[in-house]
């Protein structure tokens, strides 16, 4: 079946440096910087990424990532709570957006 997303291009992400090569090593340092060690856990920045990445909806993300994290140890019920609280997040800022409406709505109708 024909989809939109492509599985095969996760693996051609590394394309993206051909006519930038500069800003491809300068985000390749920062990425790599980001996931090490620190005062967060590698696994504990997978299940992170995880989390924004079904918030944003990459589902390339969202494959690294899930492999990712069962290579941490991290379980699908663990996996699955952090797609919950991402969606608890979004689905709140789209709401406390709605505030924004009321406000104009307010000025409308002056």
């Amino acid at each position: 079946m024909e989809t939109y997303y492509k599985p095969e291009d996760l693996g051609k992400f590394s394309t993206m440096g051909e006519e930038a090569p500069e800003l491809w090593d300068l985000y390749m340092a920062y990425y790599g910087k980001v996931f090490e060690e620190g005062a967060l856990t590698a696994r504990e920045k997978a299940l992170i990424a995880l989390a924004v990445a079904g918030a944003v909806q990459c589902p390339y993300c969202i494959d690294s990532y899930t492999q990712s994290c069962l290579e941490k140890g991290v379980t699908e019920e663990q996996m699955t709570e952090a797609f919950h609280v991402a969606n608890a997040i979004r689905g709140g800022a789209a709401l406390v957006h709605g505030v924004q409406m009321k406000s104009i709505v307010k000025n409308l109708e002056m």
